[in-house]
């Protein structure tokens, strides 16, 4: 008996184990490194370059801050640039349960841009609210490079560049999406939900305690049936 016991135990703890383990591998957010081919309109004429664009967002209170980098400049200018006198910006365009766009922003430039060489892209920064739960996508859309006081190349993805991010939005108090409360009297023969990695993830959670309940009950049976 106390051998049965045991087993039961180490049973109820991997099950336990294994649910937290899958809850802390769903991912809330894919990234990739995306090609984007950038047709500028500048003040010298018109120009092209291929960069790769890279979006990510980290939870900040109700929202997330969206920041877009570049591994390469999209154009260049015929003059130096001193120190401080350019700065992108550009607009993100959303896609799956949310609409319109994002907009982001670098800073000026930390150092003087010597004439004819690729203008570098810093890393643009800026706030996304979600109004409510579900899957959204982010994709490079225009991109300003204002210098000199003023907007010196406009540039606009000509390949339809797929997202650069996909972010999993959970949590939104009252939006249209907002998951249901978990069922009480759901019986054992219910499918696992199917509408994304997180929400199977919390389901496959969720049937882990189900078993840990079990387990320690039946481990209370037995210790009272060795106490009779």
């Amino acid at each position: 008996m106390p051998n049965r016991r045991r087993t039961t135990a180490a049973l109820t703890a991997a099950v336990a184990v294994a649910g937290a383990a899958v809850l802390a591998g769903a991912p809330a957010a894919q990234a990739a490194v995306v090609d984007v081919n950038y047709a500028c309109e500048t003040k010298i004429g018109p120009k092209s370059a291929v960069s790769p664009v890279d979006i990510k967002a980290v939870k900040s209170g109700s929202g997330y801050t969206i920041t877009m980098s570049f591994e390469k400049g999209v154009s260049d200018s015929p003059v130096e640039l001193p120190k401080g006198v350019m700065t992108p910006r550009a607009e993100l365009v959303l896609g799956g349960d949310a609409s319109g766009t994002v907009k982001v922003k670098g800073t000026p430039n930390t150092a003087a841009i010597p004439p004819d060489t690729p203008i570098k892209i810093g890393t643009l920064t800026g706030t996304f609210t979600p109004k409510k739960n579900g899957k959204v996508t982010f994709t490079a859309g225009t991109l300003t490079v204002h210098a000199l006081g003023m907007d010196a190349a406009v540039c606009t993805p000509k390949n339809n560049p797929k997202p650069s991010l996909e972010l999993q939005v959970t949590g939104v108090s009252g939006g249209s999406d907002t998951p249901p409360p978990a069922d009480d009297g759901g019986g054992s023969d219910e499918q696992l939900p199917k509408t994304g990695p997180l929400d199977s993830a919390v389901a496959l959670g969720t049937l882990g305690g189900t078993v840990l309940l079990t387990g320690a009950a039946g481990v209370l049976w037995l210790t009272r049936r060795t106490a009779r």
